[in-house]
């Protein structure tokens, strides 16, 4: 069985050369996107995906840069293509969240019987740690990993061995002892904040000082617009572009 993950985009918050980071994960029987920032529907649109080919959107977390695109999503799935509902993975507590603080200004049309998150979208309710087989070919799991204290957060194991980190600050043990010794995974998805203290983010210089056989299967996203000046730089890891194709094999 063969993965594709494509990336929509590579770059951080504040990217404006690489887009948000965000992800295709395509198998032969689904196509699931993680994370809808605000560049998505133009990145979608670059690579020619109609918005009715998309089977669901996994949200990690509300930040805008991976939540931003979801009311252009909602509004155009409704008005352009007959109301379709594609699936939202979300934890339960997660949903509420991103409808109460983010969506809801933009999305609440009462006038018109739109009053919740349901209405535009068809709620799948993730577990931690549990998991959930979107298609025979395809499984995701979030787990709880720290980003901003307090505030919820899932990092993604896709099919088991495949891990995307959305956002989080350092974790090494969990990097050694979850991601790598537990589960076996052969290919890593992790952001990188390219200089600077890593208050919110993992940084490059912390990713160095994990084992060399790890670092090969790290690819570097949600960098900043500077990143070709790092080029060189990043041990055995590789920066991965926005539009690039991972083949993942299991």
């Amino acid at each position: 069985m063969s993965l594709q993950i494509q990336m929509l985009g590579t770059g951080s918050a504040f990217s404006k050369l690489y887009y948000n980071t965000s992800a295709l994960i395509r198998s032969s029987d689904a196509t699931i996107l993680i994370d809808c920032g605000p560049t998505v529907p133009k990145s979608l649109s670059e690579i020619a995906l109609e918005l009715d080919q998309i089977d669901g959107i996994l949200i990690s977390h509300i930040h805008a840069d991976h939540i931003g695109g979801l009311e252009e999503m909602a509004f155009r799935l409704f008005y352009q293509y007959n109301r379709k509902r594609v699936q939202l993975y979300v934890t339960e507590a997660l949903a509420e969240v991103l409808w109460e603080n983010s969506l809801k200004g933009g999305l609440y049309n009462p006038e018109d019987g739109f009053h919740q998150l349901q209405d535009y979208f068809e709620l799948v309710f993730l577990q931690e740690r549990v998991p959930y087989p979107i298609s025979p070919e395809l499984t995701v799991e979030i787990v709880p990993t720290l980003h901003i204290a307090q505030k919820l957060n899932y990092s993604i194991f896709i099919n088991h061995r495949t891990f995307y980190s959305a956002d989080l600050q350092f974790n090494k043990d969990f990097l050694l002892n979850e991601v790598i010794h537990l589960r076996n995974c052969h290919t890593i998805f992790h952001d990188c904040q390219l200089n600077g203290p890593g208050y919110v983010h993992t940084t490059l210089d912390e990713l160095l000082t994990l084992p060399e056989d790890i670092q090969k299967l790290i690819y570097l996203m949600h960098y900043d617009d500077h990143m070709s000046e790092f080029i060189g730089q990043t041990g055995p890891m590789t920066f991965i572009h926005k539009h690039e194709i991972i083949e993942i094999s299991e």
